[in-house]
């Protein structure tokens, strides 16, 4: 059984593959880049050519993953650092009581199953992520971090 809802404010590109059970709505998915199942998507998100996001990942506003990036299993992105139902008075907030951290995953990094990529990090081109991390900081190019939270292992040569 096949289940997609793709919203008419989705750009996609040419040649992407979509996984069942998928929620995409006003984000943009570049050429060629393949999209597993029960995945999420949000508007004003960015994926770029050629990435490859597996099953179970929600990627919120304000991401933006460049070409060639690997999302792996089940990882989550955090655009919020206050999170909060309510507003002080006690009604439900709405998109103008709180302001969207935006991500960057650059080129051809990777992030690895169960991984947490809090807002406002940028995790640099040919990055690793660990297995399970909590990204709290800004990962620099070409080097692995693993941990909760995530501190440098080691440079890629």
């Amino acid at each position: 059984m096949e289940s997609k809802k793709i919203a008419s404010s989705v750009n996609l590109g040419s040649n992407v593959t979509l996984g069942d059970f998928i929620n995409l709505y006003g984000c943009t998915i570049g050429d060629d880049t393949r999209i597993g199942p029960f995945v999420e998507i949000q508007k004003n998100a960015f994926i770029g050519k050629r990435c490859k996001i597996q099953s179970h990942s929600f990627i919120c506003e304000g991401v933006t993953i460049e070409d060639e990036a690997f999302i792996g299993h089940g990882v989550m992105f955090v655009n919020d650092k206050y999170p909060r139902s309510t507003t002080e008075s006690g009604g439900l907030q709405t998109e103008a009581d709180w302001k969207v951290e935006s991500t960057l995953i650059k080129r051809r990094a990777s992030i690895g199953s169960n991984a947490t990529i809090l807002g406002g990090i940028t995790v640099g081109e040919e990055a690793i992520v660990g297995a399970g991390s909590v990204v709290t900081h800004d990962v620099p190019a070409r080097t692995i971090v693993a941990g909760n939270p995530a501190k440098v292992v080691r440079r890629i040569t």
